[in-house]
């Protein structure tokens, strides 16, 4: 018997789930996003509640691991840490675009592709390409998409794209092999058959050390308002 906590908060999705046995018993999502700090907490708490009443013990704790929002990542994996160590059970790490693909991939064909894209500002994007079986064809990357994307693949493939990115993609992909899924969103619900598997197999990381897969440097810059000149043609 194996029962899992899975955290999910690498996009504006905020979302958390309780399994067992590959079931889902108890799930919480919240999608107006700026809100993870908040929200995660009490959706954490109130499945840990749900877990005391029902005489439950969690075996180990999934998390979403990236790429995707900074902030995001970091509120969801350091809460998924604290309780991977506060209880001492094994942490499991799902990649975000994998988590997307698994979502999906009974809307394709058997030749067709998906690929989920994570919004990363501008016309830049997180996407990764997939089989409908969840093989890797191509690893995340930070991609500019413009009219000339992907269209190596486009030429041989149909493909299905999806995620925040995909939308605003949407209009620059052209091709007529390119599909286009609406309203896909990383959910911790989603996460269950792929921490039961992790599980399974004991496919853990260290908790102590684990980071989220960023793919960008975050950096940190100053407001332009927040620039204020003085004498002399210097600045503050």
């Amino acid at each position: 018997m194996c029962t899992i906590l899975s955290i999910e908060t690498a996009t504006p999705a905020c979302s958390c789930a309780l399994s067992r046995d590959g079931e889902l018993l108890l799930s919480r999502e919240d999608f107006r996003g700026q809100s993870h700090a908040t929200l995660l907490g009490v959706f954490v708490e109130e499945i840990m509640t749900h877990v005391r009443h029902e005489g439950l013990a969690l075996d180990a704790i999934a998390v979403s691991s990236g790429p995707g929002s900074y902030t995001g990542l970091r509120i969801g994996v350091s809460e998924a840490k604290g309780l991977s160590y506060g209880l001492g059970i094994p942490l499991i790490a799902i990649p975000t675009p994998l988590i997307m693909a698994a979502m999906v991939a009974e809307r394709a064909g058997e030749d067709d592709l998906l690929c989920p894209m994570i919004d990363a500002r501008r016309m830049e994007v997180y996407a990764t390409f997939f089989t409908p079986s969840l093989s890797t064809v191509r690893a995340t990357a930070a991609d500019i998409v413009d009219e000339e994307s992907y269209l190596d693949l486009l030429s041989r493939h149909k493909v299905l794209f999806f995620g925040n990115g995909a939308e605003k993609c949407r209009p620059v992909i052209t091709h007529p092999h390119a599909l286009f899924a609406e309203d896909i969103h990383p959910l911790a619900s989603a996460m269950i058959p792929l921490a039961e598997k992790a599980w399974e197999e004991k496919r853990f990381v260290d908790t102590a050390y684990f980071e989220p897969f960023y793919l960008k440097e975050f950096v940190a810059t100053v407001p332009k308002n927040k620039i204020i000149p003085t004498k002399g043609n210097t600045y503050l």
